[in-house]
């Protein structure tokens, strides 16, 4: 079986991770088989603290076409231990940094997975080193090859 994993790609371009953290996502049923089958997106994704508990808000997974419909875009609850939790609202006091989704995965044991990131906005100069150090380390590769 192939395993699924849904990135948001954006993210390490417009953001500059701080910190990584993995979280259980808490789904209905009818969410599990479009998620495992790659019928989801994170692209407009993002976190956010509701009575000291973390969500994932503009997460997209599709419907499946059997069953119960579900909303597609409703806000999930994320599992994270306390102290994680505590540790990120902590940083989340200091202006610029926002928790950002990177990715969705199923682990081992088959449960859904997201990897979020603590992190900091990324301003125009900062994209273009971006650009620009990617764009040596492709010259490089080609220059090995």
């Amino acid at each position: 079986m192939e395993i699924m994993v849904i990135k948001n790609k954006k993210a390490s371009f417009n953001y500059e991770f701080i910190q990584q953290f993995t979280a259980g996502i808490i789904l209905l049923g009818t969410e599990i088989k479009p998620l495992r089958h790659g019928n989801a997106s994170i692209k407009e994704a993002y976190c956010f603290f509701k009575k000291n508990e973390l969500f994932i808000k503009g997460m997209y997974i599709g419907e499946h076409n059997i069953g119960e419909k579900h909303d597609t875009i409703r806000d999930r609850k994320l599992l994270l231990n306390k102290k994680e939790l505590v540790s990120l609202q902590k940083e989340l006091t200091i202006k610029g940094l926002t928790i950002v989704p990177i990715t969705v995965f199923f682990n081992e044991n088959g449960y859904a997975k997201l990897t979020i990131a603590l992190s900091k906005g990324k301003g125009e100069w900062d994209k273009r080193q971006s650009v620009k150090r990617k764009d040596i380390e492709r010259e490089n590769q080609i220059k090995i090859k």
